[in-house]
């Protein structure tokens, strides 16, 4: 069982940078792949970035790449989200999520636990 606790979201204005941070429980957290997804209203949950266990390896969707950072610091149990250059389509709870499988995905179903979002908002 992991839980996790996602930090750091607020209200900015475009172009601005914001960095979330989600802490997770349990002495394990280097055996699972983590990713952030966002959900904004009427919308569905969207993958965002992922990172494996080792944090050797990063993936991005295309809307972010390039100006969203994902890391993670295993010795502290915490994944982190750098987010830069931001526009109003980033407005959206921004949850992080474990994985147990072995490779990345991105689809939010092959993540097995959540945390409750923190809520970003880019104002134009």
């Amino acid at each position: 069982q992991v839980q996790l606790v996602e930090s750091g979201g607020g209200l900015v204005q475009a172009g601005d940078s914001l960095r979330l941070s989600c802490a997770a429980s349990g002495r394990t957290f280097s055996s699972y792949v983590m990713g952030w997804f966002r959900q904004a209203p009427g919308k569905e949950r969207e993958f965002v970035a992922a990172i494996n266990r080792s944090g050797g390896s990063t993936y991005y969707a295309d809307s972010v790449k390039g100006r969203f950072t994902i890391s993670r610091d295993n010795a502290k149990n915490t994944v982190y989200l750098h987010m830069n250059s931001l526009i109003p389509e980033d407005t959206a709870v921004y949850y992080c999520a474990a994985s147990s499988r072995v490779v990345v995905l991105s689809g939010p179903r092959n993540y097995d636990y959540w945390g409750q979002g923190t809520q970003v908002t880019v104002s134009s």
